[in-house]
């Protein structure tokens, strides 16, 4: 456990700095009050908080060496790491969207996503991720435990939870499965189709320039949405065929599958959009 708290600890101050630059940077600056920003300011936003869901049990665990959890502190923490999992995937869905409106219709962008639409998306968004995940806490409370109670991860998960039960485990399962399949599976399609209209609206503009920059405007997003996604598939791929390898191997697996996403989608933010990066370094100079 203590060789994986240095680089734990520094990933989650990466993740708290990184976001943290990025919000104060659009707040800061009046130049990035756009749509493209506020739903990138979002981002930021549930990225902290789902690095905040974890960040008490991952200290405990691997900085004093405190493993124990009660009950329901693990529950609430299972509902806040799915829920920010869900508002995660929901604002990548409405980036797709913003990318779409910018391509697609560029002279009535600012006119379509007013602030008033906006709002709306983030509260459709935060409503979706509370009424997805509000019954998970009770079906897990209503299974019965009495054999091991050691959790695979350093944090409460349904799906990792739900294995310890003494009990049948099949509409749990089959809740969960539904959750996966009509949130994350359901955005990573609205996702995927989102592309495919940009790229024929872009396949559609004369100047390969012009192209060229539209399809720029898109890299940091597609980057943010792989980057959600592959390790998301990655950690389901290990927990379903990967049961004779190292428990360390898991234990990793799911720390950077949290992690990784909201440390690197700052940076990728900073490093492929023009007007942070150009604030960025006129702060360090």
């Amino acid at each position: 456990n203590a060789w994986m708290a240095f680089p734990l600890g520094f990933l989650y101050t990466l993740t708290l700095l990184g976001n943290g630059t990025i919000l104060a940077i659009i707040k800061v600056d009046e130049s990035l009050h756009k749509p493209m920003y506020y739903f990138l300011s979002i981002l930021a936003v549930t990225d902290v908080s789902l690095s905040m869901s974890t960040l008490p049990s991952m200290l405990s665990i691997f900085w004093f060496n405190a493993p124990e959890i009660p009950f329901d502190v693990c529950i609430t923490q299972m509902f806040f790491i799915h829920g920010f999992g869900v508002v995660e995937s929901g604002v990548l869905v409405s980036m797709a969207f913003d990318r779409f409106v910018a391509i697609r219709e560029p002279l009535r962008y600012a006119s379509i996503l007013t602030h008033d639409i906006i709002g709306k998306i983030g509260i459709a968004i935060l409503t979706r991720a509370v009424c997805v995940v509000l019954p998970v806490p009770f079906l897990i409370k209503r299974l019965p435990f009495c054999r091991s109670n050691i959790l695979s991860h350093s944090y409460c998960l349904h799906q990792d939870a739900m294995r310890l039960a003494c009990a049948s485990t099949r509409i749990n399962s089959l809740y969960g499965l539904i959750i996966v399949i009509f949130t994350l599976g359901l955005d990573a399609l609205i996702i995927l189709f989102s592309y495919m209209l940009i790229l024929k609206t872009v396949l559609g503009i004369a100047s390969r320039t012009e192209r060229v920059n539209a399809l720029n405007t898109c890299l940091s997003h597609i980057c943010a949405v792989l980057l959600f996604y592959v390790p998301l598939i990655g950690v389901t791929m290990i927990h379903r065929f990967g049961k004779h390898l190292a428990r360390v191997v898991h234990t990793l697996m799911a720390n950077l599958y949290l992690l990784l996403p909201l440390v690197l989608n700052p940076i990728v933010y900073s490093v492929k959009t023009k007007q942070i990066r150009r604030r960025i370094l006129h702060m360090f100079q």
